[in-house]
């Protein structure tokens, strides 16, 4: 068995691994240590879901089940890169770029018929969304900048936008009958343990169970809500209708990660916007197989060439308010793909540029953000709220936000579980448990997203108690963000406040509903003081995107260390939101702008890990050395720049691998390593002009990768490790 498994992702993270990963496994396999790859990306997953559609040589191993039982256990030593969460866009993509590869792997069935179709649309609907993390996230979450990387920022602080008072950015949510005003929570009792279902019963009385076998143990908090797609829509137009002139009009979701609702969600203000437009040409928009749910991208694809369509198509959109842009310059809107906007990357991008979105003039605007739901929307509203009065933050003073977040056996997995429902027809859904009890029961009308989630008793407790422990370790200020008002909320409180109470420590703690925790934080750091945000799972995304991006201006390069619970360790390496852009950059100007803080920040945990739990002291020696080599890479300002010309990633890999290399021969705790690393740190730096030069060499011409979500890894390898002079070195 390997030491160290290095997962094999998508987008920008891969890769970057295709240059790090080289040297982590040189550098490693020198100390004895062996770092072994499983593939969680989007690609692999799906091969591995049809092997009987490929030849023998094309087959992969389910990488990511494999991984899902190591979590399980006290061997686990796993660095996690972001991969996607695939939306319906980005999966059908994927799918084509494999078969143009010659894989024959089926299509999407967009609209199954027969019991095949809805097999293979059954497993490809297991690749959507947040199919990862849930799997692999057997523990709770324990995130925070580095000492080294928030140094660096106070130091380097990076720019932020003016808010003025005057700001006419907003945050919208629904006035009622969203997921926060209708939900109902309860803790499953041993009467009720055992295997539970959801049924929905029709208006003429016909039951069709949605979903049975359902495991619940004792101790479980089981929610159920829903929101009303009635009330959505008049949401929707009430918005359009009150736009002020000059502002732009946009909606912030999770289509990746709530892979069942969300995408409904923007399909009903891509139909709402474009209400009329849709009217006059439903029928054809039918033909044409156009389901708003996929946007106005996909809308304007299966036009084209209809020149009446098109023209129609753009008086309807110059009818409506204008719409915040993903992109200007090539005329993609706010509405045009589903997984374009992530609310915990396109939220703090507004915030931090002080409520200023890009208008399809390519002119800065304010923006008004609508965020359907509440549970978590206040978290936004307050935050331009309070800049509004206090104007924006100073990273060169702030304080840090860490957080301890409850995700541990899937808790609070909304969406992307499979038990959210769109309701075919007016009725009841009734939530049953083992022993016939009705836990919940809603009346729903057709068209409402009903959903359900749980979190298990055991991560409960675990994620209080890494709360104590961190709050005992730090001695800073601390909040459960958990709303009395909130059904499932209370709940968690039940089990809080005692846990707490018998630790003996209530009184080092504070619970607080989202928008006074918001606003007490950020007056927290505005005063250069720290605080830990305790929360639960989807909180958890997005506060560790929203003061990251504030305080270091990435969330890329934040530490996320997951506790397995069976005593193993996962080691997150930071956000992935932007890393299309990045890959869009590689592939036209050859330039790749990720920073690899995140893994550099993780590699040195993960050795540090094996050198406690295996005894293994050259392990703790390259943990200590990755460490001193980061904080070079900071102190040097060795991080990649944006632009073509400015050193990248693979520049920054570099010169990570010299400075590892000096702080291992210079290290005095063991002398074989330092003997071996010393020829190596003496050739780095001896060789820096002809490496540097090579690196540079072919940087703004197009790179050919042999795909996006399956590139070609010789090509890839390339690329990405331009310099022979390195390679040679490294090995």
């Amino acid at each position: 068995m390997v030491d160290i498994i290095y997962t094999k992702v998508d987008e920008a993270p891969e890769l970057a691994s295709a240059s790090l990963l080289p040297i982590i496994r040189a550098f490693a396999g020198a100390a004895g240590v062996e770092v072994g790859t499983k593939d969680i990306s989007v690609a692999g997953r799906i091969l591995a879901a049809f092997p009987d559609y490929l030849s023998a040589d094309q087959r992969v191993a389910d990488d990511l089940a494999e991984l899902g039982e190591l979590v399980k256990s006290a061997d686990a030593n796993v660095i996690k890169l972001p991969n996607i969460s695939a939306s319906g866009p980005q999966l059908v993509a994927a799918i084509a770029e494999l078969q143009s590869q010659g894989y024959a792997i089926p299509d999407y069935p967009e609209d199954p018929k027969t019991d095949a179709e809805k097999a293979v649309r059954a497993k490809y609907d297991a690749i959507k969304g947040s199919a990862v993390n849930p799997v692999l996230r057997e523990g709770n979450s324990d995130r925070r900048a580095a000492k080294a990387v928030k140094s660096f920022a106070q130091s380097h602080p990076h720019s932020m936008g003016k808010w003025t008072p005057n700001s006419m950015t907003t945050v919208a949510s629904m006035p009622g009958d969203d997921f926060y005003a209708n939900e109902l929570s309860a803790t499953i009792t041993a009467a009720q343990a055992g295997p539970a279902k959801i049924t929905f019963t029709d208006a003429a009385g016909k039951e069709t169970v949605l979903k049975d076998g359902i495991k619940l143990a004792e101790g479980t908090v089981v929610d159920a809500t829903f929101l009303s797609a009635k009330a959505l829509r008049s949401f929707i137009k009430a918005e359009i209708a009150s736009m002020e002139p000059g502002v732009l009009f946009s909606v912030h979701l999770k289509a990746t990660m709530m892979k069942v609702s969300d995408p409904i969600i923007f399909g009903h203000f891509v139909s709402v916007y474009l209400e009329d437009f849709i009217a006059k040409h439903g029928a054809k928009l039918k033909e044409l197989g156009w389901n708003p749910n996929a946007g106005i991208g996909d809308l304007e694809a299966r036009i084209k060439g209809d020149a009446a369509l098109e023209a129609d198509l753009k008086a309807a959109l110059a009818a409506q308010p204008p719409l915040y842009m993903v992109n200007s310059d090539k005329g993609i809107t706010n509405l045009h793909v589903p997984s374009d906007v992530i609310i915990d990357a396109s939220m703090p991008a507004v915030i931090r540029a002080g409520g200023i979105g890009w208008g399809p003039d390519g002119m800065a605007a304010d923006t008004k953000c609508c965020i359907p739901d509440n549970c978590y929307a206040p978290v936004y509203d307050e935050t331009i709220t309070y800049f509004k009065e206090t104007g924006a933050l100073d990273p060169a003073t702030a304080g840090a936000v860490q957080n301890v977040g409850l995700m541990a056996q899937k808790a609070e997995e909304y969406g992307s579980h499979p038990t959210t429902f769109e309701i075919p027809a007016d009725g009841t859904v009734k939530y049953i448990t083992a022993n016939g009890d009705v836990l919940h029961e809603q009346k729903v009308e057709a068209g409402d997203i009903w959903r359900s989630s749980s979190a298990n008793k055991a991560p409960i407790e675990d994620w209080v108690q890494l709360a104590i422990d961190r709050q005992r370790l730090t001695g800073i200020q601390s909040i459960f963000w958990l709303d009395a008002n909130r059904a499932h909320d209370r709940e968690l409180i039940a089990y809080v406040k005692p846990l707490l109470e018998k630790a003996g420590v209530a009184d080092k703690f504070q619970i607080m509903a989202p928008r006074e925790a918001t606003r007490l934080t950020l007056e927290t750091i505005r005063k250069g003081e720290d605080s830990i945000a305790i929360t639960g799972n989807v909180l958890r995304d997005y506060l560790t995107d929203l003061f990251p991006i504030l305080e270091l201006g990435t969330s890329a390069k934040m530490l996320s260390i997951v506790k397995l619970m069976q005593g193993g360790g996962l080691f997150e390496t930071g956000a992935g939101g932007s890393a299309p852009k990045h890959v869009q950059q590689l592939m036209s100007e050859n330039h790749l702008r990720w920073d690899s803080l995140g893994e550099f920040c993780a590699l040195g945990e993960s050795f540090n890990f094996l050198a406690d739990t295996k005894g293994n002291a050259k392990a703790g020696v390259l943990g200590k050395a990755v460490e001193d080599a980061t904080t070079k890479v900071l102190q040097e300002d060795r991080s990649p720049g944006r632009k073509v010309g400015q050193p990248d990633n693979r520049d920054s890999h570099y010169w990570f691998a010299r400075y590892w290399a000096e702080a291992l021969a210079s290290q005095k705790d063991d002398a074989d390593l330092a003997r071996h690393f010393a020829p190596i740190a003496k050739a780095l730096a001896g060789k820096e002009a002809e490496i540097v030069t090579e690196l540079a060499a072919g940087r703004g011409v197009a790179v050919d990768l042999g795909g996006y979500y399956h590139g070609d890894p010789a090509k890839t390898a390339k690329v990405m490790r331009p310099s022979a002079t390195l390679n040679a070195i490294i090995g």
